[in-house]
């Protein structure tokens, strides 16, 4: 492969670049290894006068909702976000899209890590990649980070000696999901029905209507609805609304916000967490209800049951896949028909769709694929409530595939490691 040339600029100190591309990795991986960074030396934004800044890069990914960057400015992590729309124009003209520093580091954390190989040697970088599963490009990696012993040994033997075995980034989220803001006395089910438009016109209304229904059989349950950083309250009573037609087939009535609350149209108040990421509240919830995606690692990682759904009576509107299939699906022209074919063809020849499943190989949680309905799912959510000793045992199981904490902090002197040595020795490490 060719490499691109590498771009110099005219203004001192280096870069720390984040590349990534889902909500999911954001949440999980991007944010906590950001503040780690902040916390070990001093980073623009946070500290103006430092030498070192930290930005982050968003790649092109048909998971992506087109509001990662927003999300991410307004965390106040990084001195600069680029939008996925803008990756292109920063491979072809990098001085564009500002200043960039002579000397940096690019990390991948999310996406095809082709795209930060390009990036790292455009922007003339050194490179180092977190590999859950697999390292694509070990020739072009300085480092790499990898999730566990299984990654390492798919690496050739003259590239082992770049990787280090740090473990699972997501394995942290437990410690530093802090509950100092306990909730409430009673057996809390959170609700997750997804981040994007097609999960969230299934799952909202079915989730509602199955709150109802587990209100019933359980009168002390209580519910909350992480609200995703990619839509808000008002779109979510929409979707719960008469302006969703699968609202009109599930027969929930239209919600109303009270407060800090949306009460269905039965009267089953579902608290509304706006704070991301939601996991001080998640780790406290007896059970979850959530459709797949990444939400399924995190709550994973958090050591939370789960009932992971996939109403398969709707495939019209569940064309949210991976890859070529979920980039052809959502062809206006062949939406319809091909959307469909290719939904009903997966549902068919499926693996495991919840990532502790898939990491562990086995059925760790519970899997609901099919033309479910929701007081099926509420008799089972009861009875799983009605058994403790069983949810404790899925905790248990959940918390032994995540491995020890610790990987956010590897990571982070990985590439603290990489940086240039007046950025790395000259600045003092603070604790933490």
């Amino acid at each position: 492969m060719t490499q691109p040339s590498p771009v110099s600029a005219p203004n001192a100190g280096s870069a720390i670049v984040l590349v990534s591309n889902g909500p999911g990795e954001l949440s999980t991986w991007v944010r906590p290894l950001a503040e780690q960074l902040h916390r070990l030396q001093p980073l623009r934004p946070r500290d103006p006068a430092a030498p070192c800044s930290l930005r982050l890069v968003l790649v092109p990914c048909p998971n992506a909702t087109g509001a990662e960057h927003r999300v991410a400015r307004d965390w106040g992590l990084f001195e600069r976000v680029l939008p996925a729309s803008r990756f292109w124009w920063l491979l072809l003209r990098p001085r564009r899209h500002g200043p960039w520093p002579e000397r940096g580091v690019v990390v991948f954390l999310g996406g095809d890590q082709f795209w930060t190989v390009l990036l790292s040697a455009r922007l003339g970088y050194r490179h180092l990649t977190y590999a859950e599963w697999v390292a694509r490009w070990p020739r072009w990696n300085d480092r790499i980070a990898v999730m566990g012993p299984a990654a390492a040994g798919r690496l050739a033997p003259r590239w082992r000696k770049r990787a280090t075995v740090v473990g699972d980034l997501m394995a942290d989220l437990s410690t530093l999901a802090r509950q100092d803001d306990p909730l409430p006395p009673g057996d809390w089910v959170a609700l997750l029905p997804g981040s994007k438009r097609a999960k969230l016109l299934v799952g909202v209304p079915f989730l509602l209507e199955t709150a109802d229904r587990l209100a019933t059989l359980r009168p002390g349950c209580r519910f909350l609805l992480p609200v995703a950083p990619t839509t808000s309250v008002p779109e979510l009573l929409a979707y719960g609304g008469p302006s969703n037609p699968l609202n009109r087939l599930q027969g929930a009535g239209e919600p109303q916000l009270r407060g800090d609350e949306i009460v269905t149209a039965a009267g089953t108040r579902i608290l509304l967490l706006e704070r991301h990421p939601a996991h001080a509240a998640l780790s406290q919830c007896a059970l979850a209800l959530t459709t797949v995606g990444a939400n399924t690692a995190e709550l994973g990682a958090l050591a939370v049951p789960m009932i992971v759904l996939v109403p398969t009576q709707h495939l019209a509107v569940m064309q949210a896949w991976d890859g070529w299939m979920g980039l052809l699906a959502r062809l206006p022209l062949l939406r319809r028909l091909v959307g469909v074919a290719l939904t009903a063809w997966r549902m068919r020849h499926r693996g495991f769709l919840a990532w502790p499943n898939i990491s562990a190989g086995r059925a760790v949680v519970p899997e609901r694929v099919g033309p479910i309905e929701p007081a099926q799912i509420a008799a089972e959510a009861a009875d799983w409530l009605d058994h403790p000793e069983r949810l404790a045992a899925m905790a248990d199981d959940l918390r032994s595939l995540r491995g020890q904490p610790g990987a956010v902090a590897a990571v982070a002197a990985m590439v603290r490691g990489l940086l240039p040595p007046p950025e790395r020795s000259g600045v003092p490490v603070r604790s933490g």
